[in-house]
């Protein structure tokens, strides 16, 4: 009896180990915590000089709706733009708020991602942008560039690989790097552990133009449709230039089937372009700006397809499309068009225009606008028939003033100039004035130097004293200059006029610009707001800029 009791306790036991190992099993995989499988941290950088790093991240197991990524804190005051999105559709962006603790961590600069729907497949993007600021070049051998960059990023989790590498134009070439930085391809399948901290250096040699340090302020894009279905482009461009060399030409994104394409500057001179490279009529001195304007002719039909075709990152952008008179917009997609900035429909008396704006626009804001409008061939004669009503009521009104009594003619005073001044005065204050301008901009940049370390505190003040003695003495004897003029009347008065206000208007656009920006760092300005005034106050500055050349333009044509 006792034998059968023990046999059957072990045929129990027997039994039960494998089941028990099999709950035991699975009651361990149920309870295995989420984790990143693997990370691909790209860094590119754009033709202006702008750097994007894109992590492409996969998780295995739900995390949760909030994932934690950063880097080093020092890049913090470089970032400009962040963004999120589910890899296997970019209409699915998500929500990225920055400035948050990684785990109460110190020195990172965190970002909260918000994946909510879960990314499919576990795999999503997390985009950003930093200055042009961290990509130096030097300036005795301009075809050396460094780049600082963070080399991984920081994650609350452990990745158990990471491949990093840095995308350079093909004919670069890799020069030295920091760290574990030792090529392009820094890290294949390296393990990453969470909180990484790794700021890096890339020294890199590049002997062409596709790399310049400039800065796109605004690009505006005008399109006309005409009544048969012609389609003009102008794209108007204000730049700066970042380098510590001359600017003297840029490449500019034009669409392939462009034709007629030529390119004006700020005051109508006529410039060329050479397979979508511009040749500036006048070179752009290190911190100076710059404007001109690209015209091209468009194939009947085409569709309208806005920023793919860029490599730049530009602060801001806006479009108008200026319809036919008469034409009705009967269809407008405006899904494709939210996602990347604001639009509007503008009603005139005959005609409709479709604008278009966004702050800091990359590649990935490409789209495609569908447009759909009603046009009557009748409205073709329309302006014929104005103009033939104007001729008539014009010609009705000479008949009228013809038979009417005549009285006798009454001499008009035409104003002339009083004194007849010398080409060396002219071309005296001409210089002068150009000379005022340089060292304006050079102590502007020299601020910006010293404010951001790069020259010692000691050679700035040095500099800085050199710069404002001169400046002083060049205002001085431009004011002279100025009275001169202003006493020889005529054109030459009406000159100093325009002059004086267009001055006004600058020193008032600098003042407020100091404000704003006093404002923005204490916190008492959004960042919206600031760039909002800050757009509006740079567009300002530069229709004054551009009254004061075109009027050194005029007299210096006085002088030949």
């Amino acid at each position: 009896m006792k034998r059968k009791i023990l046999a059957f306790i072990f045929l129990a036991v027997a039994l039960l180990i494998p089941v028990l190992n099999m709950v035991y099993v699975g009651y361990v995989k149920a309870d295995t915590p989420p984790y990143v499988e693997w990370v691909n941290h790209e860094v590119k950088i754009f033709y202006n000089g702008y750097i994007l790093i894109n992590d492409t991240i996969k998780i295995n197991g739900n995390m949760g709706n909030f994932f934690l990524i950063g880097f080093p804190y020092k890049y913090a005051p470089y970032v400009l733009r962040y963004m999120a999105y589910d890899i296997a559709d970019f209409a699915q962006q998500y929500n990225v708020v920055s400035d948050v603790p990684l785990d109460n961590r110190m020195g990172f600069y965190g970002f909260n991602v918000t994946l909510n729907p879960q990314p499919r497949n576990g795999v999503f993007s997390v985009i950003f942008v930093l200055s042009n600021s961290l990509l130096r070049q030097n300036s005795e051998n301009t075809n050396l560039f460094t780049l600082d960059f963070p080399a991984y990023p920081s994650l609350t989790v452990d990745a158990l690989s990471c491949n990093a590498s840095v995308v350079l134009p093909s004919n670069a070439k890799f020069v030295s790097g920091t760290g574990t930085v030792n090529a392009t391809n820094y890290s294949a399948n390296r393990a990453l552990s969470r909180f990484t901290y790794e700021p890096a250096n890339m020294t890199f040699q590049l002997t062409t133009d596709d790399i310049q340090l400039f800065t796109v302020m605004e690009f505006k894009r005008e399109i006309i449709v005409y009544s048969m279905g012609e389609i003009a482009v102008s794209d108007s461009y204000y730049i700066r230039n970042d380098s510590p060399q001359q600017m003297t030409s840029v490449k500019v994104a034009l669409p392939p089937n462009a034709s007629n394409v030529r390119v004006e500057d700020e005051i109508g001179r006529k410039g060329k372009i050479t397979l979508g490279t511009v040749s500036l009529t006048l070179p752009v001195e290190s911190g100076k700006s710059t404007r001109f304007i690209v015209r091209y002719n468009l194939p009947k039909g085409t569709g309208f397809t806005f920023f793919q075709e860029i490599n730049y990152y530009i602060e801001k952008a806006s479009i108008t499309i200026t319809l036919p008179e008469g034409a009705k917009i009967t269809s407008l997609s405006p899904n494709s068009v939210l996602p990347i900035g604001t639009y509007g429909v503008s009603r005139d008396v005959f005609q409709e225009k479709v604008t278009i704006s966004k702050q800091s626009v990359l590649p990935l804001d490409g789209f495609t606008l569908e447009l759909v409008y009603d046009y009557n061939p009748l409205w073709l004669a329309f302006r014929p028939t104005l103009w033939i009503w104007a001729i008539a009521v014009f010609g009705c009104a000479i008949v009228a003033i013809w038979k009417r009594p005549k009285v006798p003619e009454v001499a008009v005073a035409v104003p002339t100039v009083a004194v007849r001044l010398s080409p060396e005065t002219l071309r005296k204050f001409v210089e002068s004035y150009e000379e005022k301008r340089r060292i304006t901009s050079d102590l502007k940049s020299l601020e910006v130097a010293a404010s951001k370390g790069r020259i010692p505190r000691q050679r700035y003040k040095v500099q800085r004293k050199t710069l404002e003695t001169r400046l002083a003495a060049l205002s001085r004897s431009l004011d002279d200059l100025k009275l001169k003029l202003r006493s020889a009347g005529g054109r030459y008065a009406e000159l100093m006029h325009q002059l004086e206000v267009a001055e006004t208007e600058l020193n008032e656009v600098e003042s407020n610009i100091k404000s704003i920006e006093a404002r923005h760092r204490r916190g008492a300005l959004t960042l919206e707001a600031y760039r909002k005034l800050l757009a509006d106050y740079e567009s300002r500055r530069g229709k004054a800029e551009i009254t004061i050349s075109g009027i050194l333009l005029r007299i210096r044509e006085e002088i030949h």
